[in-house]
């Protein structure tokens, strides 16, 4: 009677486990759906052949001597920003990328995805680029809902916090679904 009992215990926790995983599964299908595809795209971006991220352009001089300054190159590059690429950009900074073994410094904006090289020593422009890669991690985590909707983070955080409990229900329950039938066909 007790290993009856105990099997139909078991039973329902399989049952319960299934239940559990199809309707996470179905639930999240659609996010689960775009952080493989993004996923996979941010692990290829730097052998996308500059389709996903550029590559890093060499400038004149690796000597940090022969530079100009950062405000002189900030200056170059929102100037050129402004001129040949858009008078509507924004030229708040996000992240200035100083690459002293290239000769470059690359500049991101905080409000769109260009991204601007410039020859360190002369400020020269040495490639304008569609930030994608950035675009796609922002999709990945989430975080373009709240760089469109300005929310500072928010939406970000409950949405990691979703995909990662998903992700531990699903392996718990993935591991007993597989594990569960092995155990009741040992112990009958």
């Amino acid at each position: 009677m007790k290993e009856a009992n105990n099997r139909q215990s078991q039973a329902k926790i399989l049952r319960n486990f299934r239940k559990l995983h199809r309707i996470t599964g179905a639930a999240l299908f659609v996010f689960f759906f775009i952080v493989a595809i993004t996923g996979t795209l941010l692990g290829w971006k730097k052998n996308s052949s500059g389709l996903i991220m550029a590559k890093s352009y060499t400038g004149s001089s690796t000597n940090l001597k022969d530079w100009l300054s950062i405000d002189s190159l900030y200056q170059k590059a929102c100037t050129f920003l402004k001129d040949s690429v858009s008078k509507d950009l924004s030229t708040e900074i996000d992240r200035i990328d100083i690459r002293k073994e290239k000769g470059m410094v690359k500049f991101t904006f905080s409000n769109h995805f260009t991204g601007l090289q410039l020859d360190g020593s002369n400020g020269n422009i040495l490639h304008i680029e569609k930030r994608r890669a950035d675009y796609i991690e922002k999709i990945h985590d989430g975080s373009i809902i709240d760089f469109y909707f300005g929310w500072d983070g928010y939406f970000k955080l409950i949405y990691t916090a979703i995909m990662g409990i998903a992700l531990l229900i699903f392996t718990i329950t993935g591991f007993w679904l597989w594990y569960g039938p092995k155990r009741m066909r040992k112990h009958p």
